[in-house]
């Protein structure tokens, strides 16, 4: 798909898909509160408030796509994504843009086996109702003819430099020291690459029959936050560290002066059972098979060691 493509979100993903898309020779405009982003040719950065309508509006003038690749503060959810979402389904509609929305695994809630597209969004949590009506709320304008809408979720992210459940164990393992976790060190858990992630965002574009649903980002076979631990420790040439579980009393009082700590009760479930996610129909219909997790391994430790 030609034309201006406009990503929503300077994060690890937004830049990752960013680059990707400047990489294809494509015509990108990142945009952030701060107007930070990838510095590199074929990318204009722009700064911009993403629940300022009018503002998000101007900017997608010309767009064939909107990359949604925003994420608000965690404790802010239910304040913050209403009024970015209602920007960007606007901005949609003005512009004819594709709108791909980068999303994640809360909807579903817990659930017996591995997560599969078609599954319904039947989570009860507060994040995951915001995100679940996010959802509905651009299919049903996809369905009506208003904008064309496609989701691309993801679990937990991994990669160079990303902050997550896994990422910020980094720094601890690079100098051999013993690490805590969340829930289970044991539960299958699936970690999804952020490249991958975008890749998948980028290929939609151009697919438009793949449009209207959700699509799971390719990603490997589950690993354990043990086994996981265990890998990077191999990657960064360590002896294997001591895995720990934070006790929820810990949590629970870490959670008085964090208010992102605090939010995790919500979705502790799933890091305290299986929580795997089937990717086969994205890795067939678009042959994007998820990239190895050696490689994966190598490039986070590496990040933590600049």
């Amino acid at each position: 798909m030609s034309g201006q493509h406009l990503v929503v979100g300077a994060g690890p993903v937004g830049s990752a898909t960013a680059v990707k898309l400047a990489d294809q020779g494509r015509h990108v405009t990142i945009v952030s509160r701060s107007g930070r982003g990838p510095d590199r040719a074929g990318v204009t950065r722009a700064s911009a408030d993403a629940s300022d309508t009018a503002r998000l509006v101007t900017l997608a003038e010309g767009a064939s796509a909107i990359y949604n690749c925003l994420n608000p503060a965690y404790h802010r959810w239910p304040q913050d994504w209403p009024p970015m979402a209602e920007s960007l389904l606007a901005a949609a509609e003005s512009s004819g843009g594709l709108l791909v929305t980068a999303a994640n695994l809360y909807p579903y809630g817990p659930t017996d086996g591995p997560m599969v597209e078609g599954n319904p969004d039947a989570a009860t949590g507060t994040k995951a109702r915001v995100r679940a009506q996010m959802t509905s709320d651009a299919f049903a304008a996809h369905a009506a003819g208003r904008i064309r809408a496609v989701e691309v979720r993801a679990s937990d992210y991994v990669g160079a430099g990303v902050q997550s459940h896994l990422g910020r164990l980094v720094p601890r393992i690079v100098k051999g020291k013993s690490v805590q976790v969340v829930g289970s060190a044991d539960q299958p858990h699936t970690w999804t690459y952020v490249p991958d992630m975008a890749s998948l965002m980028v290929s939609l574009v151009d697919q438009d029959d793949a449009w209207g649903r959700v699509w799971h980002t390719p990603s490997l076979p589950p690993r354990s936050q043990r086994e996981a631990v265990t890998d990077l420790c191999v990657a960064a040439g360590v002896s294997p560290v001591k895995v720990a579980t934070l006790p929820a009393p810990v949590l629970s009082l870490a959670g008085l002066f964090s208010p992102t700590t605090r939010e995790l009760k919500e979705t502790l479930y799933q890091f305290e059972r299986p929580f795997v996610m089937d990717s086969t129909a994205a890795q067939q219909r678009f042959g994007l098979p998820p990239t190895d997790w050696e490689t994966i391994c190598a490039e986070m430790i590496a990040a933590a060691r600049v």
